[in-house]
């Protein structure tokens, strides 16, 4: 079996490190997408033996930076396709535990509305809000729609073909995957927050899922 971690990441300085070796632990490859970043978080990883770093020109936003990894991991037959955060969100030990439970579905992403306790209450809301939107929209229950912990098998990601360049791509994503009859499931998974800043920015985050919802 084949499977391979993709890890976007802007500014990740103190944490990318950290994140592609433990994720090396599971998986045979890292796909590390440098989305612009202007701190050097690259140089950190740029000698680690089976990570292949691709570095963008510009900030292009996380759904370019994960189609672009998706592309990569095609053209290298990957079967088992992983994304996951570079800012210790997502604990690589979880990996193994999405891997198996593709073999019931054809993309599986972490749940992590079990444990809300960690998560601030804004996006608590939103993300209900959100998973709501989308089980309605994909006749499957999405149970947290905003987890990028993801894994997705390869024959999937040959029929979906996202075109959003922001976090929205994740919504589109599950849409096009549900209209073309592919099985959405989840694995529970820790909620992870610490007091830096998120890089989603509300605003245009909820303009882009709402055209995901109505266009698409």
């Amino acid at each position: 079996m084949s499977v391979c971690a993709i890890i976007p990441f802007y500014n990740e300085l103190h944490t990318l490190e950290t994140v592609v070796l433990n994720s090396l632990n599971f998986v045979n490859v890292v796909i590390a997408i440098n989305d612009g970043s202007v701190d050097n978080s690259e140089k950190k990883i740029e000698d680690l033996e089976n990570v292949i770093l691709v570095n963008l020109k510009i900030n292009s936003g996380k759904g370019e930076s994960l189609k672009i990894g998706f592309e990569k991991a095609l053209s290298l037959k990957f079967n088992k396709i992983i994304t996951l955060d570079a800012d210790l969100q997502h604990d690589p030990k979880f990996i193994p535990k999405i891997v198996n439970e593709l073999e019931n579905y054809d993309i599986v992403i972490g749940n992590r509305l079990k444990n809300l306790k960690s998560m601030p209450l804004h996006r608590r809301l939103s993300n209900k809000l959100t998973s709501f939107l989308l089980s309605l929209k994909t006749g499957q229950k999405i149970l947290d729609s905003q987890c990028g912990f993801r894994g997705y098998s390869s024959s999937f990601l040959q029929c979906v073909k996202t075109s959003y360049s922001g976090f929205e791509a994740e919504s589109e994503i599950l849409v096009l995957g549900a209209k073309k009859g592919f099985k959405i499931g989840f694995v529970e998974i820790p909620t992870k927050y610490d007091s830096r800043k998120s890089k989603m920015r509300p605003f245009k985050t909820i303009v882009g899922f709402l055209k995901v919802i109505i266009n698409k």
